[in-house]
């Protein structure tokens, strides 16, 4: 970490930008925090509080401090200077994020980068206000929460440079996160765009009364998520197809031809996705929280996440990030 960045600006302190923020300081940094809503110091120590056992169970580099957070108020103006990192997570509002990064753009040294958290809106809707450095501007998207989920989605715009994304994805990498470059621009980008698909299909199936939210959720937990926690979807299909180079092909010969065919029942099954689905989507959710509080499923998720990330680390396979 040492010689990439030293002090990074955090813009938000709601969940995202607070996890972001534990992230940073458990890796040794020094983290300059900023936000205009009333209380925003006050959620930033709760968050934070409540993030650092798990930190320090997954491990604190040297030098890591919650002394090294400093919250500078509503905004970042005058410290902008000090900081050799921004990410900015304010609201998902193309005009508030326009002004900010103007403002940011304005007072950063020109070879700090300006990442966002923006889960869906493309930076290049927020950069018309950057007058001097528009090319340093990108997604830096996380999976919530971003101190404990190791990807980060680097989304350059058209006119983003090679150098920034490059030094984008070394900064998230000398965190310990898994950057993944996504070339193009796409409303979602890429994680989010997976998670939509797959959940279009969750809300039709128990829609349709073919299975409860509880049974529905056993599907993933007790078969998919499991398995792509460890490889995703195409190595899981080189596996299935019987392993080596010629694995994938034969695995979409196989299943391939019978999968349009349920793509194609899938699509006209499809419901409208209206109140009326989700008060009978609901209906089905509270009965599974009749059996399981979501708060201890919460803790045991990210106490669960904590060993699988760790031991992920441990086996140094190149899929398993």
């Amino acid at each position: 970490m040492a010689g990439v960045i030293k002090t990074v600006g955090v813009i938000g302190t709601g969940t995202i930008g607070s996890s972001w923020t534990g992230l940073f300081l458990s890796k040794g940094l020094k983290v300059l925090v900023s936000d205009p809503a009333p209380g925003a110091e006050k959620l930033l120590t709760e968050h934070l509080e409540r993030f650092w056992p798990v930190l320090e169970e997954i491990g604190l580099a040297p030098g890591a401090s919650l002394k090294n957070c400093q919250f500078v108020g509503a905004s970042m103006e005058k410290h902008l200077g000090e900081v050799d990192f921004i990410q900015e997570n304010a609201p998902e509002k193309p005009e508030i994020k326009n002004k900010l990064i103007g403002e940011i753009d304005a007072g950063a040294r020109p070879e700090v980068i300006i990442a966002s958290s923006s889960s869906g809106i493309p930076s290049s809707q927020f950069i018309s206000q950057c007058k001097k450095h528009p090319e340093r501007v990108l997604i830096g998207h996380p999976f919530n929460p971003p101190h404990l989920m190791p990807l980060v989605e680097v989304v350059p715009h058209p006119g983003t440079s090679k150098e920034a994304t490059d030094k984008a994805i070394e900064i998230y990498a000398s965190l310990g996160k898994a950057p993944v470059l996504v070339k193009k621009e796409i409303p979602g980008h890429a994680a989010n765009r997976l998670q939509a698909a797959l959940m279009q299909e969750a809300y039709s199936l128990v829609g349709n009364d073919v299975l409860s939210a509880k049974d529905l959720d056993a599907c993933i937990t007790t078969s998919l998520g499991p398995r792509w926690a460890l490889v995703g979807p195409y190595m899981s299909l080189v596996s299935g197809g019987g392993g080596g180079r010629g694995g994938f092909k034969h695995m979409m010969h196989h299943i391939g031809p019978a999968a349009q065919g349920w793509l194609k029942d899938m699509a006209e099954r499809n419901l409208p996705f209206d109140e009326d689905l989700i008060t009978k989507m609901d209906k089905s959710v509270q009965e599974e929280l009749n059996e399981f509080d979501p708060t201890v499923v919460e803790k045991q998720r990210d106490e669960a996440l904590v060993k699988l990330v760790k031991l992920k680390h441990e086996k140094g396979a190149s899929m398993l990030v």
